[in-house]
């Protein structure tokens, strides 16, 4: 990514979505354990996160574990699942140093104990991050969100946008509305949204991308974030040659 480039995106505050896909794939294709992917996996998202401001990014959500992934080998669902906790308790005091916020969206009712302890160390000791809001959605589901807040609006005395999006946010534990989604990045070759960010997601640019989780490194972040900056979004406006 040119210095141009870079001047233009860090005045966005740009809101990046990603779908980190391709674990379990590229550990099998090296003939390791599950589990091995994930961990490669964990290191990406270290990468992602230091490279992610610099790009002009001001919100980063990761789909870490979906309320489908219960479905999963017992074994291979606490093994992410520790992973998750490792990197929350490893990075919490790295990522407050750095100016990066770290917030778990998602129900945290059937998590362990020592996650759900492990979130809230990460989340009161980097809660005066601004640099880099770090959203790591963990047993979340857009629909099961999406219904609850719903059930909530009934008790609502205002019907909007605003306030359905206030409730989203706290049906998902993310303290506010999330900034709506600008660009979704999913790797490891698969072209669907798997339940994720669907409201946030209305209007966002989407990038698919063949590159398994554990290999993507900056510069395919800052790819994707280019190929973004070359479309034009209209909203479901004319085009601003047609609407002259």
């Amino acid at each position: 990514m040119n210095k141009s480039t870079l001047s233009i995106v860090s005045d966005s505050k740009l809101h990046v979505a990603i779908l980190l896909d391709g674990n379990g794939r590229w550990a099998a294709s090296r003939g390791l354990a599950r589990s091995e992917g994930h961990r490669a996996g964990v290191a990406a998202v270290r990468r992602v996160v230091r490279a992610a401001s610099s790009m002009g990014i001001g919100t980063l959500t990761l789909y870490a574990f979906s309320s489908n992934n219960w479905e999963r080998p017992a074994s291979e669902v606490l093994s992410l699942l520790g992973l998750v906790e490792e990197f929350l308790l490893a990075e919490a005091v790295a990522c407050a140093t750095e100016g990066v916020r770290i917030r778990v969206i998602g129900r945290r009712d059937r998590i362990p104990p020592s996650l759900v302890s492990a979130i809230q160390f990460a989340e009161r000791s980097t809660a005066s991050g601004r640099k880099l809001d770090l959203r790591i959605a963990l047993d979340y589901s857009s629909r099961e969100a999406i219904l609850r807040a719903a059930c909530w609006m009934l008790s609502s005395l205002e019907v909007s946008e605003r306030e359905f999006a206030r409730r989203l946010g706290e049906v998902t534990n993310s303290d506010g509305p999330a900034p709506d989604v600008d660009l979704l990045i999913r790797t490891g070759g698969e072209r669907r949204l798997s339940d994720f960010m669907l409201w946030e997601c209305a209007y966002a640019e989407l990038f698919f991308t063949p590159c398994m989780w554990p290999d993507f490194e900056s510069k395919d972040l800052a790819t994707a974030v280019n190929d973004f900056l070359g479309r034009e979004r209209r909203f479901g406006r004319l085009p601003e040659a047609a609407a002259s």
